[in-house]
């Protein structure tokens, strides 16, 4: 048999293992009071059964053991015997803080020293040449990765479902070569089956948390899977072999080491304990903004798949496109954690806003914050990256001999780029209001970015060696790089924020500019209390369509059937002329009909 059809079997002892013992435990949690109280600085809002770690450790615990017996334990089991004894204390050291509440600084005593005894027996990372360095950053990875799964275990199935979306790519990575990584692949199965058997009780609505015991455990064991015994180094391999060895670990538990940055560098800035709990991660910031918990889980299930396909690129594909295609998925997540940065969960001011706090940190928020040198250091990346696209398009994927003119030329275009931003008034804008005009001067500033170093180098060398297509590219490419990130807000907005908006469901009457405007409005101002629906209007030609997102459902002959239908509480009239007349025959129509809608008018008032 061989170890792909031996891992299935893994796999699904595991899964029906885990599928098994979960309800028998939390049967048993509930039956001794061992359940999750909600608090304040918790997200759960009903008592919850707590000991979901004891099913996941069981079940990974006893498959494994029996399956490598069978299989033959000195080639499968006594290898990564150290990791499953480790883990094992691991899953003791959490269960005992969901008993007696342990002392933070206790907890991580004894992280270190089980991270320490794996070290021992030779799973570390070799990412160095030397190995003082290797043993620091060996103790770092293990007690960080585990802790960042423990802090992502923050909202229903988040926590477990992104273990298994990290291991599941682990797994992939190594199944090339499954033949020497047997006894890691079968490892892997168990891990992955337990998981998946304890998700379908803690996804939402979750049935049973897995505690810290369970948190802790799948943290440890993900942060072993990453580290291989066998030893791979960085050196002798080139720029290729180097960041598949340090950026694919890093990329499979990308989300939890970025949730754990995110959180424990916005609590610093609002000058609030690391330790402390809060509905501050990346997931409670999502639902504020408008999506569901499910979506928000969802959606960071989307960016571990993400990352983790990142890491398979960089494992396979040529260096320049892999790169590349990584740096573009940067810049996005960058751009999508800056908007979940802007949502207000502290009722605390910043530092750099009360004069709180000290040492460097408010004196980079006082640069990149007030100075604008974020908007320009994002510029330069986008240049680059632009101008590395455009060759490696123009070339087909290959720079080869390319590459020194690539480089000659890159610093004088960013100095040209930057230069026409600044003359054109680029970074006078304000990026939450950016709109088409904007948009006409960023093609201004990129075309005389674009033209001013191709008659540099037409002086200077007649253009020899350069090539006029690459210049056309990227003039595509960075208007589209600029405008989408300029955008970015507001295309966060119109996608998360307005459609998952929570209020007074309204219906506009008026679809011309009055309403538009009062739509604008409302999506601009959440202390309105209104959630736009839609858009009535006696114009039939305007019937069907839709504006802004937003569509025009009938005329006022339509109005009572599509309150009932929709649950409309509010109708917003935006009328100038005549506004008031028609708001007060819409009022007296509803009473008369028996409708408890609350009818507005719209006025602009200057005063």
């Amino acid at each position: 048999m061989s170890n792909q059809d031996t891992s299935i079997i893994f796999f699904l002892g595991s899964f029906l293992l885990c599928l098994g013992l979960t309800p028998l435990v939390r049967s048993f949690a509930i039956s001794t009071g061992r359940v999750a109280i909600p608090k304040d600085t918790r997200w759960h809002k009903k008592e919850t059964a707590l000991f979901g770690g004891i099913a996941i450790f069981a079940s990974m615990v006893a498959t494994w053991s029996i399956g490598s017996i069978f299989l033959g334990w000195h080639e499968f089991g006594r290898p990564y015997l150290p990791v499953m004894l480790c883990a094992s204390g691991m899953f003791a050291l959490g269960l005992t803080d969901d008993l007696i509440n342990i002392d933070p600084q206790h907890k991580l005593a004894g992280q270190i020293v089980l991270a320490s005894i794996l070290i021992f027996f030779g799973f570390k990372l070799e990412w160095t040449s030397y190995r003082a360095i290797n043993l620091f950053l060996s103790i770092l990875w293990i007690v960080g990765i585990t802790n960042a799964f423990n802090l992502l275990d923050n909202m229903d199935g988040l926590s477990a479902g992104v273990a298994f979306i990290a291991g599941s790519f682990t797994l992939i990575l190594r199944y090339p070569e499954a033949g020497i990584n047997g006894p890691i692949i079968l490892l892997t199965a168990t891990y992955l089956g337990a998981l998946l058997g304890f998700l379908i009780y803690n996804f939402n609505p979750a049935a049973i948390f897995m505690g810290d015991a369970g948190s802790l455990f799948i943290g440890f064991i993900m942060a072993s899977l990453t580290i291989t015994s066998a030893g791979e180094r960085t050196m002798g391999g080139g720029v290729t072999h180097l960041l598949s060895v340090i950026a694919v670990p890093i990329l499979i538990v990308f989300i939890p080491i970025l949730d754990t940055g995110f959180v424990s560098l916005m609590r610093k800035l609002f000058g609030r304990p690391i330790s402390q709990g809060g509905k501050d991660h990346s997931s409670h910031r999502m639902v504020a903004v408008g999506l569901s918990e499910r979506k928000a889980v969802l959606v960071l299930y989307g960016f571990s798949v993400l990352s983790g396909f990142m890491a398979l690129g960089l494992k396979h594909m040529q260096l320049g496109p892999a790169v590349l295609i990584t740096v573009l998925y940067l810049l996005f997540v960058a751009f999508f954690w800056v908007y979940l940065a802007r949502v207000k969960v502290y009722a605390e001011k910043p530092i750099f806003s009360n004069g709180k706090g000290g040492g460097i940190t408010p004196i980079l928020v006082e640069i990149t914050y007030r100075r604008r040198l974020f908007e320009v250091l994002l510029d330069f990346l986008l240049i680059s990256v632009a101008y590395y696209t455009a060759y490696l398009l123009r070339f087909e994927g290959r720079i080869g001999a390319n590459l020194d003119f690539f480089l000659r030329s890159l610093p004088i275009l960013i100095a040209c780029q930057v230069f026409s931003f600044y003359l054109m008034g680029v970074y006078r804008g304000i990026w939450e209001r950016t709109d088409v005009r904007d948009l006409i001067g960023y093609a201004k500033a990129i075309t005389l970015g674009t033209v001013m170093p191709m008659l540099f180098f037409l002086f200077l060398s007649r253009f020899q060696s350069f090539s006029r297509a690459v210049f056309v590219i990227y003039w595509g490419l960075m208007l589209i790089f600029v405008s989408i990130s300029r955008l970015s807000f507001r295309l966060l907005d119109e996608g998360i924020r307005i459609p998952g908006r929570k209020g007074r469901r309204t219906l506009i009457y008026g679809a011309g500019l009055g309403g538009q405007f009062a739509l604008k409005e409302i999506g601009n101002n959440s202390d309105l209390g209104l959630q736009p629906i839609g858009f009535i209007d006696d114009n039939l030609r305007l019937h069907g369509r839709n504006i802004q997102g937003y569509p025009v459902l009938g005329s006022r002959n339509d109005m009572e059937q599509i309150i009932l239908k929709l649950g409309i509480n509010t109708i917003l009239v935006s009328f100038k002329e005549k506004g008031e007349e028609k708001a007060k025959e819409i009022r007296t129509s509803c009473l008369k009909k028996g409708m408890e809608v609350d009818v507005k008018q719209m006025k602009i008032v200057i005063d």
